[in-house]
């Protein structure tokens, strides 16, 4: 007799998946988004919006890249265990 086709794994849309690709778009949205950004005040610490607001989007990317890269191995990780069942 013959062998059922073995069904194909692409790609699949998850919750998780869709806040990590979230994770990774905001920071350049934020950056693209000039507009948002491109004025003086509020001032901090003696630096105009324009820098900080900048500077803080390089931690806050950190941040959201490192959160990215925890749900995708976490992801991993499942979708490891559960083909094995």
């Amino acid at each position: 007799m013959s062998q059922p086709p073995e069904v194909s794994r692409g790609p699949v849309v998850t919750p998780v998946r869709v806040v990590i690709a979230l994770c990774l778009v905001a920071p350049f949205v934020a950056m693209l988004w000039v507009g948002s950004y491109a004025k003086t005040d509020p001032a901090f610490i003696g630096l105009p919006f324009f820098y900080w607001y900048q500077m803080a989007w390089v931690l806050i990317s950190t941040a959201l890249t490192g959160l990215a890269y925890k749900l995708w191995q976490r992801d991993q990780r499942a979708r490891k265990g559960g083909a094995g069942r």
